[in-house]
């Protein structure tokens, strides 16, 4: 068996499985706001509440 024939030249290059994509940064950036804003929002509920 060759290298050729081993592979299916109909299959696709890349199948797609629904995990992370590089789009850019913008996902990226959306997602370090959002954490540094559940960051402050978790530090003043325990400020509010005495806990530390």
């Amino acid at each position: 068996m060759t290298a050729h024939s081993a592979t299916a030249p109909h299959a696709p290059a890349r199948v797609r499985t629904g995990g992370p994509q590089d789009d850019g940064d913008g996902p990226k950036i959306l997602e370090h706001v959002l954490g540094w804003t559940l960051v402050v929002v978790v530090a003043m509920l325990v400020t509010q509440l005495g806990l530390l």
